[in-house]
């Protein structure tokens, strides 16, 4: 069997760029080791409920009219229409320093300028240097790594806001830690402060049930629950892959979006040793009947929390460190406040290490699984208010648990620090795309997949 274009992941990365393509070209495939598409974005059934694994929030809302969003980009790029899809945007999100300051943000960029201007009068001068800067600044060319926290602190003289703007962007796409690269902050801080965030009416699988359904009406093809085992190649050109069945698969080009050092490990490539960590997180829900919503903030979307004055991202030498994270009420989008059960979900940092040596004692395992769902809803509930006697369900995700369904290397969601931009390692008909290739968000994977099909493949057909 050989085919045009192979690509390696059905999450919303390769989803977009196999839509992509096959709108010019048949016979694009799509292998995904799961049974399921979605990748970090997907789901899974419990008491005959569907919970979400990803899709709290989407980032780049834009209005119809703005053609050059990168949410109405993508649209076009994918031959979509905005009329199948029903946005719905956040109230307004909290960037809350506890016992020192909080910022107010929703998708009108004045709100947080305003809010700088009355809290942090020192760095009006400043906020306003750095966003005529962002408006010229180019994120997407190939250049080396620039500290966004160092730059912030050449054009703003309150460390506080300067870790207080960090923190949502970091927490929304930073794999360095203490820190990001210019390009990956400008990005982000286009994503979150100037265009803001929002989410359909349905659920995940809806939102990949009309993708696949779009995909294979333009004659894409699927293969799920299989896995590659090695990329064949010669000369830097790719021939093909050999899946875990012994199975071997021709290509024309392939498109890898399982990450870098992933990638490498299926060329069968010697790996640098990785001289940084690799960010891992866990995410609790906590499910509530839908009559209780009166217990939680009305008006909040999104709370991101820090403990002090001083923000810390970085692996901790914990299980999880709970002094940072988000918080996320998905039912507190404009129009989504009627339904049947709502959730509160959590998202702090955590230690991979620490989680990979429980995992051969599974009562263990499981004991600090339910300890760190306890220590979470703890925290939560001193900021958003008592929520726990009112819990039906609730489940943890760990970094075992996305590297498991993922296949992401140390359940590393924003996958290694070092990105290419350009999608490029050195090979002739092979690409990388998806998180390592920089891009974040779920439109911002999205755009990455279809970016690496126009700049890399299309030209070839």
């Amino acid at each position: 069997m050989k085919v045009p274009l192979l690509i390696i992941g059905g999450g919303l990365s390769g989803l977009a760029a196999a839509i992509r393509f096959a709108r010019f070209a048949p016979g694009v495939l799509i292998l995904e080791k799961h049974s399921r598409i979605g990748g970090l974005n997907s789901y899974y059934y419990r008491n005959n409920r569907l919970f979400e694994t990803g899709l709290h929030a989407i980032t780049n809302y834009a209005e119809p009219g703005n053609k050059k969003a990168p949410l109405n980009r993508l649209l076009r790029q994918l031959k979509l229409s905005r009329d199948r899809l029903d946005f719905h945007q956040q109230l307004q999100s909290e960037i809350l320093f506890q016992d020192c300051e909080s910022l107010v943000f929703s998708n009108n960029f004045e709100q947080i300028r305003d809010e700088i201007v009355g809290k942090f009068p020192h760095s009006t001068d400043g906020f306003a240097k750095l966003v005529t800067f962002l408006e010229d600044y180019n994120p997407f060319k190939t250049t080396i790594f620039c500290s966004a926290r160092q730059f912030l602190h050449n054009l703003l003289p309150d460390q506080l806001l300067i870790d207080m703007l960090l923190c949502p962007l970091m927490y929304y796409g930073s794999s360095i830690e203490d820190d990001m690269d210019l390009s990956q902050f400008a990005i982000m801080f286009r994503a979150i402060f100037q265009e803001g965030m929002f989410r359909p009416g349905g659920t995940i699988k809806d939102f990949l049930d009309l993708l696949l359904n779009h995909y294979h009406s333009l004659g894409g093809n699927l293969r799920t629950g299989v896995e590659v085992k090695e990329i064949l190649h010669k000369n830097q050109i790719v021939h093909g892959v050999v899946l875990s069945s012994g199975e071997v698969i021709e290509c024309d080009n392939l498109l890898s979006t399982a990450g870098l050092a992933e990638t490498q490990t299926l060329l069968q490539e010697p790996q640098p040793d990785q001289k940084t960590a690799r960010l891992a997180f866990v995410e609790s829900i906590f499910q509530l009947p839908g009559k209780r919503r009166h217990i939680l903030p009305p008006d909040r979307t999104i709370l991101f929390y820090n403990s002090g004055r001083k923000f810390h991202y970085k692996s901790p030498s914990d299980l999880v460190d709970f002094r940072s994270g988000v918080i996320c009420l998905p039912f507190n989008f404009e129009g989504l406040q009627t339904q049947e059960y709502i959730e509160v979900r959590s998202t702090h940092l955590a230690n991979y290490a620490g989680w990979k040596n429980l995992e051969t004692d599974r009562e263990r395992y499981m004991v600090q699984k339910i300890e760190t769902a306890g220590r979470s809803k703890d925290v939560l509930e001193k900021i958003i208010g008592k929520f726990g006697s009112d819990i039906v369900y609730q489940d943890t995700f760990t970094p075992l648990t996305i590297e498991r369904f993922t296949a992401k290397k140390e359940g590393a969601i924003y996958g290694s620090p070092q990105k290419i931009k350009d999608g490029n390692i050195g090979y002739t008909n092979l690409f990388l795309a998806g998180t390592d290739q920089g891009f974040m968000g779920i439109i911002g994977s999205m755009l990455s997949g279809v970016s690496m099909v126009n700049q890399h493949i299309l030209s070839r057909f």
